[in-house]
């Protein structure tokens, strides 16, 4: 007991001496602004595929009221042991095991989030390139070529911004990037004022009649709107949802940094960014839904594409979006970064030598991964049906039943029977995504949820 005291104070020390620089100096709103910018993701432009194929409303206020009680969990976690780092809160509660656990999850998880905004930079910078210069899509000039303009934003931008030493440098773009997918929603808004029907760019004057015939109807009503939908594609719509409000290895380390820190306060704070950025998401699923119906893409984007791809506003909402997650992949990456040193250099200090090497194979990494595969929904399923679930549900479920004491809370108590219910549900979710996910490969039927 005295062993495992010290090792505890000895974490505890090498944290506080980490946050030294930022610890009290961040406020209220502040804090908002940096929770909600790490809720902040590209799974908005997926949230209307996402509606389209589980219905209006349902799931996504479910996984968002089901975040505001893992981070309870996480927060009264936290306050029990005096530890605001999830990899350490995984130490306390099951060891070294519980430690490699959260860093790995939080290693996919922060990787398939980096590999989606980079996804998002191979499929959109060619449209808005030819679409700025007019160019022939068949042209073949290399300036229109996905994968090459992927590497090269991430070796003249992000690079760069990884290899900052702090995370805190990072706030302005943090900022700025926040701010372009605010201007993202009030486009898509806009957009829906758009009169129905409306005819394909590029078609010809029969399939064009003939489409306008099958998406007049959504300009007369709600009638093609449901409110809860299962079918084949919700296997990957369910993940895709559950990413979206993926932002707990972020909480603590804004908690730490929160001037004058109180579980209460920092509890507030996630309540208030998780329903800013539900109402963000919401707003936007529902417009791009109610614009498209069933005709809704993976990426919203590229929907609005199909009508006019040299609309101007529709290519200024693809820079402000490539300019957003572009400047939010750095802040991803620190993370991941941070977790692997726990990992693998858990007693070193911090060396520069290290510090680029890791950013340098991630990146690299995660540049194979966004040019070999096959789409979006990929990535999102993957990911998000292994690691999130965990994030979201099993660890925060776990660390507290195993962190808070039994005199305080037996293990027959109210709360640790509704943890052990919420970890199971995460295990149930993960089963199930993943099954789907099996079941639509095997069948084949996977194939027709690409189209980019």
């Amino acid at each position: 007991f005295a062993l495992s005291c010290t090792t505890c104070m000895k974490n505890q020390a090498t944290l506080n001496s980490g946050s030294q620089l930022f610890e009290g100096k961040t406020s209220f709103g502040m804090s908002v602004f940096n929770l909600g910018n790490a809720i902040m993701g590209s799974g908005i432009l997926g949230l209307a595929y996402a509606m389209a194929n589980t219905g209006i409303l349902f799931l996504l206020t479910a996984v968002a009221g089901l975040s505001c009680y893992s981070i309870h969990l996480l927060l009264k976690s936290s306050g029990v042991v005096g530890i605001r780092s999830y990899e350490q809160l995984g130490f306390r509660a099951f060891g070294m095991t519980g430690k490699m656990a959260a860093g790995i999850a939080i290693t996919l998880q922060n990787i398939g989030a980096m590999s989606s905004y980079l996804y998002i930079v191979k499929s959109e910078f060619p449209l808005v390139l030819q679409a700025f210069l007019k160019a022939d899509t068949n042209s073949g000039e290399w300036y229109l070529n996905g994968n090459y303009l992927v590497v090269l934003v991430s070796l003249s931008v992000i690079l760069p911004l990884a290899l900052m030493k702090q995370l805190g440098y990072l706030g302005y773009a943090s900022g700025f990037s926040l701010s372009c997918m605010v201007f993202f929603l009030s486009v898509i808004y806009k957009k829906f004022q758009i009169l129905c029907p409306f005819e394909e760019f590029s078609a010809n004057s029969t399939l064009a009649h003939a489409h306008s015939n099958a998406t007049a109807n959504h300009a007369h009503g709600y009638h093609n709107g449901h409110m809860f939908t299962v079918n084949t594609h919700t296997a990957y719509t369910i993940p895709i949802l559950a990413f979206a409000f993926v932002c707990h290895p972020e909480v603590l380390p804004i908690y730490t940094e929160l001037r004058n820190p109180t579980q209460r306060k920092m509890q507030h704070i996630s309540n208030i960014s998780i329903l800013i950025m539900y109402t963000m998401y919401f707003l936007a699923a529902l417009f791009g839904y109610l614009t498209f119906y069933t005709n809704v893409e993976a990426e919203l984007l590229h929907t609005y594409s199909r009508i006019d791809p040299y609309d101007t506003l529709i290519l200024c909402v693809r820079l402000a979006v490539l300019t957003a997650v572009t400047l939010t992949v750095p802040i991803v990456l620190f993370p991941v970064r941070r977790a692997i040193q726990e990992m693998i250099f858990p007693n070193k200090t911090f060396n520069w030598i290290r510090h680029v090497a890791i950013a340098v194979v991630l990146l690299t990494l995660i540049n194979m991964l966004v040019i070999f595969a096959p789409n979006i929904l990929g990535i999102f399923g993957i990911i998000g049906a292994t690691s999130a679930p965990c994030l979201i549900f099993i660890f925060p479920a776990v660390f507290y039943i195993r962190i808070v004491p039994k005199d305080k809370e037996p293990m027959r108590s109210t709360p640790k029977i509704f943890a052990a219910c919420f970890a199971g549900l995460g295990v149930l979710f993960m089963i199930m995504s993943l099954s789907f996910i099996i079941i639509d490969w095997t069948t084949g039927s996977s194939s027709t949820l690409g189209g980019h």
